[in-house]
């Protein structure tokens, strides 16, 4: 008589051999495309919370020909100095300590200091190309996330590059920490998932008007173009080990689309950078949808780019928020940093332009940060007995754990050691 664990056992692998059978056939995931190839014009960038702190920087890093940027609660360029205590308490309040935002806590006056010193290593375009931009900002008064007082700071360092008749600053109403519209969401004092609210304000409609002045009404019908998913990785490799998904989302109005022979010839092109925790991944299209700007898009040839972030657990990003803090690079807020140049090889790619990337590292160098299980699931390491090894040098990392990042650098195909990057 064959004992019950045995019996337990072969159970077990039987259940084991048929699962792996399965998967085996199972099709493979397409791969996703890349961007087509297209001839728009006239960029522009907006976005919500970390999606407006990352606007505000695409808006100064790559200020030559940007048309103009819409910010809702967000703040000033490079706010949080790389600190994420920064970040968390004086540009917004959103970390566990007490919030010390107040009216000029995030000191302008040294932020443009920065900026400046930014421009003339050419870190970030220089900050005269500043002046041509139309700014259009929206800040609710029971903001309770990033504070009226940090969007009053951002519109003060706008005005040091702006004429005030180029800034439209929407302040009156009362509204929580959201994306609002007019005809969607939740109640506009309720701070919650998806983060849009119906406030009856268009905020997308809004700014698109002002930073393109003269748009036709927006549709009223269903929306009439195509939504194309495509590969982030071709823009930045490994995404996720840097904060954003392997894919990312672009809407194609009908007049726009290359299938009907346009390429995209006198469309706009137009950015919108979702806020933490309103990642696909996190809310599936409702931001892409819901938000308001497909309408819009309908009716004025406007390319729509969605570019997503993604968690990065279990503590340098967990909410899918972009980088605006330095959790995974020192250069965040300037025209090197990972996650800006990655979006602007995107728009190079949508405007027909021939950007000059950002160098490569040295000697064919390349940097990893991510924490140690996900260097194992990317092929960077193998574990044994609980542990992390670098591939290729056989360098201990650790504990395999979610808890311990690790940063690698891959010194040649399939090596790589454990140490600081260039």
């Amino acid at each position: 008589m064959r004992h019950p664990r045995s019996r337990r056992l072969l159970h077990v692998i039987i259940l084991l051999t048929l699962v792996c059978i399965a998967l085996l056939l199972l099709p493979l995931r397409a791969q996703l495309p890349g961007l087509p190839a297209m001839k728009a014009a006239d960029v522009s960038v907006s976005g919500l919370s970390s999606g407006g702190y990352m606007a505000v920087q695409y808006s100064v890093a790559y200020s030559a020909g940007l048309k103009g940027a819409g910010i809702v609660a967000g703040g000033p360029y490079s706010c949080s100095h790389g600190s994420v205590d920064t970040a968390t308490s004086v540009c917004s309040c959103t970390g566990l300590g007490l919030c010390r935002v107040r009216p000029g806590g995030t000191d302008v006056a040294g932020l443009a200091a920065l900026t400046e010193q930014y421009a003339a290593s050419g870190s970030i375009d220089p900050v005269a190309n500043l002046a041509s931009q139309r700014i259009w900002m929206f800040s609710g008064t029971e903001d309770t996330v990033v504070p009226q007082a940090v969007m009053n700071d951002l519109h003060s360092y706008y005005r040091r590059y702006i004429d005030s008749a180029n800034i439209s600053y929407r302040k009156d109403v009362a509204a929580q920490h959201a994306m609002p519209t007019d005809s969607f969401g939740n109640a506009c004092s309720k701070l919650g998932s998806p983060y849009i609210n119906n406030c009856g304000v268009d905020a997308a409609g809004l700014l698109l008007q002002w930073i393109y002045p003269g748009l036709a009404p927006r549709s009223t019908s269903a929306p009439a173009g195509r939504l194309l998913e495509f590969d982030q990785a071709q823009y930045l490799a490994d995404p996720t080990t840097h904060g954003m998904a392997a894919s990312g989302f672009l809407y194609i109005p009908p007049a726009c689309d290359v299938s009907g022979g346009s390429g995209g010839q006198g469309c706009k092109l137009h950015v919108a950078f979702h806020g933490c925790k309103q990642d696909a991944r996190s809310i599936g299209d409702q931001f892409i949808l819901n938000t308001g700007y497909l309408p819009w898009a309908d009716s004025n040839r406007i390319l729509l780019l969605f570019p997503q972030a993604a968690p990065v657990f279990p503590l340098a990003n967990p909410n899918a928020c972009w980088d605006w803090f330095n959790y995974d690079d020192a250069n965040f807020a300037r025209k090197n940093g990972r996650q800006m140049a990655a979006v602007k090889a995107m728009v190079d790619r949508l405007t027909g332009a021939t950007g000059t990337p950002p160098p490569p590292p040295p000697d064919g160098v390349a940097c990893f940060t991510a924490s140690n299980p996900d260097h194992v699931r990317a092929g960077r390491a193998y574990e044994r007995f609980f542990f992390a090894y670098a591939q290729g040098s056989g360098q201990s990392m650790g504990l395999n754990s979610l808890f311990i990042r690790t940063t690698l650098r891959r010194t040649a195909p399939g090596h790589f050691v454990v140490g600081t990057c260039p």
